[in-house]
């Protein structure tokens, strides 16, 4: 395996925003695990993942991901927005209502206000 360093992750990480474009989500994991394994603490990296996992349907994985890119940053609406269809895909409603409203009230993005159904009840 060849030497792994600083550009190397930065080369795997650029890959795996590729390879999840071109929806080959398992190699975007693949590549990511390397680079969250020498830098646990990169939260763009995780998030990146998580979105991995999600498309791979990992629903599990992509909760854990999205929970912990959310405990480093709170205030990210996109991340309260992806748990919240995690917690849908998977079967989780009242869960993801709760995130559908905290990225709507981070960010009034129309996706995210749509999402959160302010005028349903609950």
């Amino acid at each position: 395996m060849p030497e792994r360093n600083p550009e190397t992750h930065v080369i795997d990480f650029r890959a795996a925003e590729q390879l999840l474009a071109a929806r080959d989500p398992r190699g975007a994991v693949h590549l990511l695990d390397s680079v969250i394994a020498s830098h646990p603490e990169n939260t763009a990296a995780r998030l990146l993942r998580a979105r991995a996992f999600f498309a791979a349907a990992q629903l599990r994985p992509a909760e854990l991901e999205f929970e912990l890119v959310l405990e480093r940053e709170p205030d990210n609406a996109f991340a309260h927005f992806a748990l919240a269809r995690t917690f849908e895909r998977s079967g989780h409603p009242e869960r993801a209502r709760r995130h559908f409203r905290l990225a709507a009230a981070l960010d009034p993005n129309p996706e995210y206000l749509r999402a959160a159904r302010f005028d349903a009840e609950g």
